[in-house]
């Protein structure tokens, strides 16, 4: 636990009479890529929402950071979010009257950042993922491959210490999907930036550092990956 960027310890998860966590413990360390996969319905997107304080567990602890953010009022738990947390999910969710730039723009701006820095920090980023000259364009504009990384962009723009993303890959093409597998291990490398990702796709899972096997609402393996680079 000590230096993990996320500690979760005890995690239950129940919907009525519905156990769909029961007893998750699991850390995650700044740097590693790590994938969460499972059979439909073993709880993994659940767990995502809770690391990522979009729901709170029944029981358990969710520490980020060196804090214990489950006992945190809502708008505390909001500014947690904003600040240390980025997200992806699979159907990129762009504000479609926004463009690429002002979509990248925006967690900055909620998160009380001035427009001029966040423009700043956007057009980095769009650059960094080979978007800039899309800056402009509205997400009906982009390709299903573009739109989804303005979403990695989004989610990176406040300098989160870690990325949740949630089948990221699911609606893309084969082309696609590959290009945004490479990107994760880029922006490793570039940035040190930490990911968590649910995915039912073998080839990510072997890539990552970790793979998180979850079934029945526990974790039922750890694995440490080998040949888990792209690069």
């Amino acid at each position: 636990m000590e230096n993990a960027i996320i500690s979760v310890r005890g995690i239950t998860k129940r919907f009525g009479n519905l156990a769909v966590l029961r007893g998750i413990d699991l850390d995650i360390y700044k740097g590693e890529v790590v994938s969460i996969v499972g059979p439909s319905g073993a709880g993994k997107t659940t767990l995502l929402q809770i690391m990522g304080l979009l729901d709170l567990p029944t029981s358990g602890s969710v520490v980020i950071d060196g804090r214990d953010v489950t006992k945190l009022k809502q708008k505390e738990l909001a500014e947690v979010r904003n600040r240390r947390i980025g997200f992806v999910f699979q159907f990129h969710q762009l504000l479609a009257e926004f463009t690429a730039l002002e979509n990248v723009m925006l967690p900055a701006l909620i998160g009380g950042v001035s427009r001029k820095q966040a423009r700043v920090r956007a057009e980095e980023l769009l650059e960094m993922l080979g978007l800039a000259q899309r800056a402009n364009h509205k997400p009906s504009e982009l390709s299903g491959g573009e739109n989804q990384r303005v979403a990695v962009a989004r989610s990176l723009v406040n300098n989160p210490s870690i990325v949740l993303a949630d089948e990221p890959s699911g609606s893309l093409d084969t082309k696609n999907k590959e290009e945004l597998h490479r990107l994760f291990f880029e922006l490793r490398e570039k940035l040190g930036q930490t990911f968590v990702i649910v995915t039912h796709d073998e080839q990510l899972a072997s890539l990552t550092d970790r793979t998180i096997h979850l079934k029945d609402g526990m974790i039922v393996a750890d694995k440490i990956e080998e040949n888990n680079t792209l690069l």
